[in-house]
Parts: C-alpha cells; sequence; structure tokens
C-alpha cells in the first residue's frame, strides 16, 4: 500500500482504485513522522542494529554514539545538559516517573503534591494512585481563561509538599501556563516543579534553567518524531532524586530499565534538532494560518466561542465551540477533515470534557466544541477547506435545530424549565 497525501494508493493487486483519506487537522493528538526525521532513523533499523548498551564490540558502540547524540539534540532544545536526559517510551511514562518517582523517594518528609485539574489523565491518574498510598494531593482550580491563579499556588505549598506538577501548553485548549512565574514560586519554596511539556517542546522556546523547571516530560510524537519513544529531563544541580518504576538492568543511570531502542531515540534526537531550526517560522507560519480559520469561522458563523486566553496560548491548538450544535455531529458531518471533539463524545462516555467544565463552560457548550490542530505540514488549502466546511455544516444542523429557533425568535433558553417525559 502507497500512502500519499489526502489518500491512499493500494498495490497494484488491490481492486480498489483510490480511496480518499480525511484531511489532517489533529496534531494535539500526534504529528506526521517528518522525512528528515526518518532518514537519520533508517541506517539504524537496517545497518547498525546493535545493543547500545554492548560494550564489547563495534555494533555496541556505534549505537551508543548515536543514542548520546541524540540525546545531546534533545537537551540542546530545552537548554539542559545531556546527562540529565532519560530516554523513555514516550509522555505517559515520563510523567508518571516524574510525579510517582519523586514522591515515592521523598515520602518519608514529605508527603503532599500540588497539580491542577487540567493536566493530562496520566498526570491526574498518577496522583490519584499516590493518594491510594496515603499522599496528600491538591488539586488547583484554574480561572475561566484556562490558567492558574498564582496566588492559589502559593496559598497550596505546605512544610511537607514535594512537587508541583503544571503542563506547559495544555493539549485541549491550548492555553500556556505561565511555567517561568510557577518555577520561581516552586524555587522560593524549596519544592521540585516538574511540567509536562509534550505540547510544548519544539513549538515555543523552553528553557530549563531560565524557567528553573526541575523535571520535564518529553513526547517524540508530537514533535514529528517516531511513538513510542519519549524523554523525562531530570535536574542535576540541585539534584533530584526520584525512584525508579521498573527493576532491570540499570539503563539510564538507572532511573529507567531496559535497551534504550536507538532508532526511536536517533529519531527523537532528529526531531528535537529540526524542531530547534524551524521553531521560528514554524510558529509564524501557523498563527498566521490559525488566524485565518478562527477569523473567517467567526466572521461567517454567529455564537462560535475560543476557549482559553486568547493571548496566552500556543497558537497552533484551537478550541472551538459552536452554540446549539452538537459537537459529535458536527465531527460526523465533517467526515473529509480528521478533527476531534473537545467533549468526550468520541468515546462511551457523554460527559464533556474535563478541561472545558474546568474553566466553567456550560454544559451544552461543552459538548459543541471542537478542536482543531495546526502543524507544520498543514497548507492554506486545507484550512480554507476545513473553515468552508465547517461554515456550511454548522449552518445546516443549526437549521435543524429547535433551540437555534428558539433563540432566533427571542427566547431565553435558559429562562425555560425543561422537563422530563
Amino acid at each position: 500500500m502507497v500512502c500519499t497525501r489526502g489518500r491512499i494508493s493500494p498495490g497494484k493487486n488491490s481492486d480498489e482504485q483510490s480511496k480518499f483519506r480525511p484531511l489532517y487537522m489533529d496534531v494535539q493528538a500526534t504529528t506526521p513522522l517528518d522525512p528528515r526525521v526518518l532518514d537519520s532513523m533508517l541506517p539504524y533499523l537496517i545497518c547498525y542494529y546493535g545493543n547500545p548498551h554492548s560494550r564489547t564490540h563495534a555494533y555496541g558502540w556505534e549505537s551508543e554514539t548515536a543514542m548520546e547524540q541524540a540525546r545531546r539534540q534533545v537537551a540542546s532544545l530545552i537548554g539542559a545538559d545531556p546527562r540529565e536526559i532519560i530516554f523513555t517510551s514516550g509522555a505517559t511514562e515520563s510523567n508518571n516517573l516524574a510525579i510517582k518517582g519523586v514522591a515515592r523517594f521523598y515520602k518519608s518528609r514529605k508527603k503532599h503534591i500540588i497539580t491542577t485539574q487540567t493536566e493530562h489523565k496520566c498526570v491526574l491518574d498518577s496522583c490519584r494512585s499516590l493518594e491510594a498510598e496515603g499522599f496528600r494531593v491538591t488539586y488547583l482550580p484554574v480561572k475561566r481563561n484556562g490558567l492558574i491563579d498564582l496566588k492559589e499556588l502559593e496559598n497550596a505549598f505546605q512544610p511537607d509538599t514535594s512537587l508541583v506538577s503544571i503542563m506547559t501548553v495544555n493539549n485541549e485548549i491550548g492555553v500556556k501556563q505561565p511555567v517561568c512565574d510557577i518555577g520561581q514560586i516552586c524555587r522560593s519554596h524549596k519544592v521540585f516543579f516538574h511540567t509536562d511539556a509534550a505540547q510544548a517542546i519544539g513549538k515555543v522556546p523552553v528553557d530549563v534553567n531560565d524557567m528553573k523547571i526541575d523535571l520535564m516530560s518529553i513526547s517524540g510524537h508530537k514533535i514529528y518524531g517516531p511513538k513510542g519513544v519519549g524523554a523525562i529531563y531530570v535536574r542535576r544541580r540541585p539534584r533530584v532524586r526520584l525512584e525508579p518504576l521498573q527493576s532491570g538492568g540499570g539503563q539510564e543511570r538507572g532511573m529507567r530499565s531496559g535497551t534504550v531502542p536507538t532508532p526511536l531515540a536517533v529519531g527523537l534526537g532528529a526531531a528535537c534538532e529540526v524542531a530547534q531550526q524551524e521553531m521560528e517560522y514554524d510558529h509564524k507560519r501557523i498563527s498566521l494560518l490559525a488566524n485565518q480559520l478562527v477569523t473567517k469561522i467567526m466572521k461567517e458563523i454567529p455564537d462560535v466561542v475560543m476557549n482559553g486566553d486568547p493571548e496566552h496560548r500556543y497558537p497552533g491548538c484551537i478550541n472551538l465551540s459552536f452554540a446549539y450544535v452538537e459537537g459529535e455531529s458536527l465531527l460526523m458531518a465533517l467526515k473529509d477533515v480528521a478533527l476531534s471533539s473537545g467533549s468526550a463524545c468520541t468515546s462511551a462516555s457523554l460527559e464533556p470534557s474535563y478541561v472545558l467544565r474546568a474553566i466553567g463552560t456550560d454544559e451544552d457548550l461543552a459538548h459543541s466544541s471542537i478542536r482543531f490542530g495546526i502543524g507544520r505540514f498543514t497548507t492554506e488549502e486545507e484550512v480554507d477547506y476545513t473553515v468552508q466546511k465547517c461554515i456550511q455544516h454548522v449552518k445546516r444542523l443549526r437549521e435543524m435545530s429547535p433551540l437555534w429557533e428558539m433563540v432566533q425568535d427571542g427566547i431565553d433558553l435558559k429562562s425555560i424549565k425543561w422537563t422530563q417525559h
């Protein structure tokens, strides 16, 4: 099967002529592999297949050299020392290792952790599992714009707080937390600061020293690298100690046992290097396309709300709520564009997104939200097509909606007392 942009061309033996695929506008979920990253990985998939931890022959040495070069590339992107980079299977493992690892290492003296209500599920679930072990967790609320209140953070510290975990860029609404201020506050309280930067690395400038970050989670497939690889930054001075999650051969400075997959590590390193070179250009271009998308949609459709702070945000993640339209219906109508809903209607649950609930979005608006992801390979034509289809289907779905008709007649929906029959 030959893969081409926008369609799958089956092999010669296939009876199908050509099967078109939707446009891809879901880069917060995953990104395509940058061809330059694939080029760097191929030799280590075919020729240089040695175990990087084999010290007795050239196969091991050449793999180890490549692995250490990748470590330097990751470190360079975030202003770290290469020795502070530990390879993992992705941001989920990095988040688990940072939160559980630090909490368990310091548990004899410190039993309190601070996080926010809008973190990624793996952070929230790691905190819940620690609560079951006897730790106390403070889940900070966020303001209506999705940002935390720094005064509330200040007030949340307790004498036995060991860790603060707050993400840099939110994966659902794209808001960018004041990481520099958070780092400064944590340092003044002598508490470690962990940030899940999966959605920020390679997209916005990050420097672990300037921002006073002690632990940071990184994902390969969010920055046009391969899936199944990530990294965790663990500060050496002041030293952060953590208890490993898995036992084994003691690779990665004893923090993460298991053979490092050289081709994947090389891919992550290459993705970080490309991101460092292209970050400024990508940011300008993505900002332009994002602005185009939001302006055109809001010009043509009334009652559209952008979720999250309009200023402190990463422009490539746009979460819009279309009042009086069910998000699931709109997603199904936009079947030729790969998007995701801000609400959990794409899963078995009909509950709206917990992130949108945390910022105080009304339940009906939370159910009507769609997340648009714009990335390095998104074209202007794709944005225009998405806008055109979105306008067309929102108007059509609203015409079918009795709620929209009532609003047009001047009825305040909140004043109606609905009854069940």
